[in-house]
């Protein structure tokens, strides 16, 4: 995992140092020299413009200047304030300009030149990843220590090009959020033993409505398919249709929390809400089910807003619940919006609800209530499509019914989600496709 920390974390980490702040800017200015020779392929015959700021990050260009001269590379740098609108022609250019904490718009000189940003491409906001004015695309960012948000956060993340943690020897063990690699999801990924029977990982799914089924199919499918060993599947009111390796089973339409108490404790974790109607009994029903139950639950769909009226139910619950919101069923649960500050917003709603909550959009935010954070940052557009938030609760389901933590799960299950996706064409997916490639997606991750 890759640490985040914000631009106020990452100046109190500076000074805190026992380091000399002269000190970490000739490491930093050093590794952007290095990666600026190691991105010419040499030094023979090239041209590099510099832009620096008044800052440490201007510092950080101007020792990373200074090697390149001693290496023979002919290097012009230009303060912020003086440099021409039109950059001259050059092999490279080093944004130095701003890092994380700037204020106010930037506009950035043209350039035809590859760009790499030191810390964060000027312009872009290091918490929120907002762009205040006009950026320069950067081919490469060099940041150091850990990640800002901003370098993961549309539309920011889209300046920032490929990504270069450069270790300053600064202490960071006190932080709690990381971005979650291939690597991480590979060690978390469950084995089933060779004694395993389909009821050690056996998941519960309650959800769909009149016009509503499909949700609770693609749920079930995905659970099935992310290694759930039995599924069971019920909407309340009705005998529900889903895939053929799923046993239906009936819940009456008023009062299924009793039905469903004297037979939960044989499942190893319950998904509710896909699809589920948001009515007067469904919604007590759904509020009873989480107070009484002693099974990790994934709550998703309708079944967010129930439990967004009585937050109180959620604090002396011990097991993992995990909230699966966009944002807006993430308003229903905690009564806002998320800002551009989403992975603040999620560690405050995770507090508030003593749940694990994961925020899906551009990147996914997953927090619990001690405030550990972990952001997964593989997804794009394809996932934009209906129900494929239904997919991704039947895979984090499957999970917790296969034994993994919460927090786990909740990330494991947006990588696989957001991996099956890549494997797509760019246009025409349906949720659906999704399902058959759950474990492809699971496949090429532990084989690295």
């Amino acid at each position: 995992m890759i640490p985040i920390v914000t631009p106020s974390e990452m100046k109190a980490i500076d000074e805190s140092s026992d380091e000399p702040i002269d000190v970490l800017i000739q490491r930093a200015g050093s590794a952007v020299a290095w990666t600026a020779r190691k991105f010419l392929n040499g030094s023979y015959g090239k041209r590099v413009v510099v832009v620096n700021g008044k800052g440490n990050n201007g510092n950080d260009g101007r020792v990373a200047a200074s090697y390149l001269r001693k290496w023979g590379i002919k290097t012009l740098e230009y303060s912020v304030d003086e440099a021409p609108k039109q950059l001259p022609i050059c092999d490279l250019v080093i944004d130095a300009a701003y890092g994380t904490g700037i204020r106010g718009e930037y506009i950035a000189p043209a350039t035809e030149a590859p760009v790499i940003a030191v810390d964060i491409p000027s312009g872009v906001d290091g918490l929120t990843g907002e762009v205040l004015g006009s950026p320069m695309r950067s081919q490469q960012t060099v940041t150091f220590q850990a990640l800002k948000p901003g370098h993961l956060v549309p539309p920011g993340s889209n300046f920032v090009g490929d990504l270069q943690v450069i270790d300053l020897g600064l202490d960071i063990s006190h932080i709690k959020t990381f971005q979650v690699q291939s690597s991480d999801i590979s060690r978390w990924l469950p084995s089933r033993s060779i004694s395993a029977h389909k009821w050690e990982s056996a998941c519960w799914i309650i959800g769909g409505s009149l016009g509503m089924e499909g949700a609770l199919s693609l749920a079930a499918e995905a659970a099935q398919r992310a290694g759930s060993g039995y599924v069971r599947i019920s909407t309340p009111g009705t005998l529900p249709a889903g895939p053929i390796e799923s046993v239906s089973y009936y819940l009456p339409e008023d009062g299924w929390e009793d039905d469903l108490e004297t037979d939960i404790d044989r499942f190893s974790s319950g998904i509710i809400g896909p699809g589920l109607a948001v009515s007067s009994s469904n919604i007590k029903s759904i509020q009873k089910t989480v107070s009484i139950s002693d099974i990790p639950l994934v709550v998703d769909g309708g079944a967010i807003a129930a439990l967004g009226e009585n937050l109180d139910l959620l604090r002396s619950r011990k097991p993992d619940t995990i909230f699966t919101p966009h944002d807006r069923e993430f308003e229903d649960l905690v009564g806002y919006r998320p800002s551009p500050r989403r992975i603040e917003d999620v560690q405050k709603a995770a507090k508030l609800t003593n749940s694990i909550v994961l925020l899906k959009g551009p990147i996914t935010v997953v927090a619990n209530p001690e405030g550990r954070c972990l952001v997964v940052a593989n997804g794009d557009s394809r996932l934009a499509t209906a129900g494929t938030g239904d997919v991704l609760s039947g895979i984090i389901g499957a999970f917790l019914a296969q034994g993994v933590p919460g927090m786990e799960a909740a990330a494991m299950g947006a990588w696989i989600h957001a991996k099956a996706g890549q494997f797509l064409l760019k246009r025409g997916m349906v949720a659906s496709d999704l399902i058959n490639l759950i474990p492809e997606a699971m496949h090429e991750t532990d084989m690295g």
